[in-house]
């Protein structure tokens, strides 16, 4: 059979307990929501939606082609201008999700000659562009400027450094100040994906760069989903203009793809509106983050501290973390259950989403779930 090798990794899934399932989720549901990536609230705030809505009925439902073709709006450009202005950078461009800008700035940035230096913990979406740039990749350990500054050293020539900014499995942040200065030593330009970190961290949710006074330095480019705390979809890379503009002569995830769509453009931009009236928000995100972790580890549970809005918990085994994951939605709490391979250290977690508009009384319920159905 053509697809017959299929059968047998599965079987292998099976008996390791990495099986996933799709599980489709009603409109509205009375689940109490801790596994989205909605750190603000806002994937269903009103002005949001109205975004959405409205430039979908101005723009229509899609692009209608690729961004160099017909897929670029005054919608799309109006919103590059916003983010770049929000997040302290010259330029910006759009592209139609977090996993496609992660792609196009490592390849773009990672031409035939240079070397590709990726933190042992990174995202599989800079995983993935470190394997298609034409770079030579050298993996290091999980937030070392000093293992960065030795890679470096091996290598004459053209070089990024990549990480995210805020590790999506256990929210740990990144040494930013540390490996910037390990890329100036050696000429390096700085690569981060900013994914948990936008809307989160930095004046008013600016992002990661930003807390860390390296917005708009001309060594650093920033990638960024707009899913996350701006609710919408899409992704987004920022940095110098003349590095956008390579991008969008070199970046194949965004030269041949079609361009996002209005609707989506829309929803993002009237988040990232809102988040710059309400800049509260942000620290509100991190206010729960702290007051999770702080239930959790009394309730004896064991949690990574957060750096920023995602609370990581402990499982035993990938089993028992499906099996807790599953206890805790019949009690009516949705959490996130991470197994491997999306843990590269193999510990399984329940990975918890706070977000700004949880009240206390939730916050309450949801470490009382969890703490019951442990296993």
């Amino acid at each position: 059979m053509a697809f017959g090798w299929i059968e047998e990794q599965a079987r292998a899934r099976r008996r390791a307990g990495l099986v996933r399932r799709l599980s489709p989720r009603p409109a509205d549901s009375a689940l109490l929501d801790l596994a989205s990536n909605d750190y603000l609230g806002l994937a269903r705030h009103p002005e949001v939606t109205e975004g959405a809505a409205r430039a979908a009925r101005t723009w229509g439902g899609g692009a209608t082609g690729s961004r160099l073709v017909t897929g670029t709006t005054e919608l799309h450009a109006e919103l590059e201008r916003e983010l770049a202005a929000f997040c302290g950078f010259e330029a910006a461009l759009v592209l139609s999700s977090g996993y496609a800008a992660n792609l196009a700035a490592v390849t773009a940035l990672g031409p035939h000659g240079s070397l590709v230096v990726s933190d042992a913990g990174n995202h599989a979406s800079l995983i993935d562009g470190c394997r298609l740039a034409r770079g030579g990749t050298q993996v290091v350990g999980h937030a070392d400027p000093a293992a960065v500054r030795k890679a470096l050293a091996t290598h004459e020539g053209p070089a990024i450094v990549v990480s995210d900014t805020v590790f999506s499995v256990d929210g740990d942040r990144a040494p930013l100040a540390g490996l910037a200065a390990a890329c100036r030593e050696r000429g390096a330009g700085l690569v981060v994906d900013d994914a948990h970190g936008l809307g989160v961290l930095g004046d008013g949710g600016r992002g990661t760069a930003w807390a860390a006074g390296l917005a708009g330095a001309p060594d650093v480019v920033v990638t960024a989903t707009l899913s996350k705390s701006l609710g919408s979809q899409g992704g987004v890379v920022l940095g110098p203009a003349y590095v956008i503009d390579h991008l969008v002569n070199a970046a194949r995830t965004f030269i041949f793809d079609t361009g996002l769509a209005p609707a989506a453009a829309g929803a993002a931009l009237a988040a990232l509106r809102l988040l710059g009236r309400e800049p509260e928000r942000a620290a509100r995100a991190r206010a729960v983050a702290g007051d999770l972790h702080a239930r959790l580890t009394a309730a004896g549970l064991e949690a990574v501290r957060p750096d920023a809005a995602v609370v990581s918990v402990r499982a035993p085994s990938p089993e028992q973390a499906v099996r807790w994951a599953a206890d805790c939605r019949a009690a009516g709490l949705a959490v996130g259950c991470f197994r491997p391979p999306s843990v590269p250290d193999g510990i399984s977690r329940l990975r918890l989403t706070a977000r700004a508009d949880l009240s206390g009384a939730e916050i309450a319920h949801a470490v009382r779930v969890i703490g019951e159905t442990r296993p």
